[in-house]
């Protein structure tokens, strides 16, 4: 059983999994480039989702099952996957600790104000007329509430906050105290003083949040994108808070990464820019190959109904 890895992880990671999976073949390469001889035996590559093609499926003769060490799938060869009825699964579940830290951070950072606290300590400044706020009571609208929307709104609940989620189904899920679908939760939106979205890269989320959206949101609100930076035009998060229609947005995802130094997201007052770092910690990778070693051990027992996180590849998701 081959398998090819088209990123180095650290030598303890590496270790791990030749001690645990002794009669597998291993070969941890830096990119995928160096991946073309061994690719045509591989049976089975781990990947995190944004380098293989169409030309690396075909050329993978061997390949019966792809590891994806992200949540992300859009840049995924599905097409090209389906075609050879490939086996994809991802590490679906690991950001749900970090990115919910990371939101409510955001949520607090603006409650309190902590950048003008900040500034006013760099400058010597001592004053205490910061328009600060509270969490308890606040409106939260999660647009996405899987296994990160949900643990968003259940750290959101240890501040007393009033939570509404968005999913496919509008089936009520725990920790949420309403539940919309994406044709239905226009009409939660007056009401929310947070709006977080963690939505994924599909046809059915693409540009989904319009202007028409904004109109509808208190001028207070706050905005904080960690989901895809397709969810919603450039153009449209600009006006927002050119005209004052919301209060603040926090982007951590973009349509095009890294975000250009020149881009007037990085000077506009009303928006907050971080590096696509919501989920990375140093448990990141431990927690992404834990999967891999519970799905490598029901694979290598030809068990594959035991696999975590198999993807539709007709979905995408």
């Amino acid at each position: 059983m081959k398998v090819i890895f088209t990123f180095q992880p650290k030598e303890e990671f590496v270790n791990d999994l030749r001690n645990h999976f002794p009669g597998a073949e291993f070969s941890f390469l830096k990119k995928i480039s160096n991946a073309e001889e061994a690719l045509p035996d591989a049976e089975i590559i781990v990947t995190m989702g944004e380098d293989l093609t169409d030309r690396h499926i075909e050329r993978a003769r061997s390949l019966k099952w792809i590891m994806v060490t992200s949540a992300g799938l859009e840049k995924m060869p599905f097409e090209a996957i389906r075609k050879k009825d490939i086996l994809v699964t991802n590490a679906r579940g690991i950001h749900k600790v970090p990115m919910a830290e990371f939101t409510l951070g955001l949520m607090l950072q603006h409650a309190k104000q902590l950048g003008s606290v900040l500034k006013q300590e760099e400058e010597g400044v001592w004053s205490r007329r910061l328009p600060t706020s509270e969490l308890y009571g606040a409106s939260l609208l999660v647009l996405g509430a899987g296994a990160i929307g949900s643990e968003i709104a259940r750290l959101a609940k240890a501040f007393n906050m009033k939570t509404a989620g968005v999913n496919s189904t509008g089936k009520m899920v725990e920790h949420f105290d309403q539940m919309f679908t994406l044709r239905t939760y226009k009409e939660y939106l007056p009401h929310a003083d947070y709006l977080v979205a963690v939505l994924p890269s599909t046809d059915d989320t693409k540009y989904t949040l319009k202007t028409e959206h904004f109109d509808k949101m208190k001028d207070t609100a706050v905005f904080i994108n960690i989901g895809r930076g397709d969810l919603v035009e450039e153009s449209v998060l600009l006006e927002a808070v050119k005209t004052k229609k919301i209060g603040h947005i926090f982007l951590d995802v973009f349509e095009r990464e890294p975000l250009p130094s020149a881009h007037p997201f990085w000077k506009e007052e009303g928006i907050s820019v971080t590096p696509h770092l919501s989920s990375i910690t140093k448990m990141y990778m431990p927690r992404a190959l834990e999967i891999f070693k519970k799905n490598l051990k029901a694979y290598s027992n030809n068990r594959s109904e035991e696999m975590m996180n198999v993807i539709d590849t007709e979905r995408g998701y």
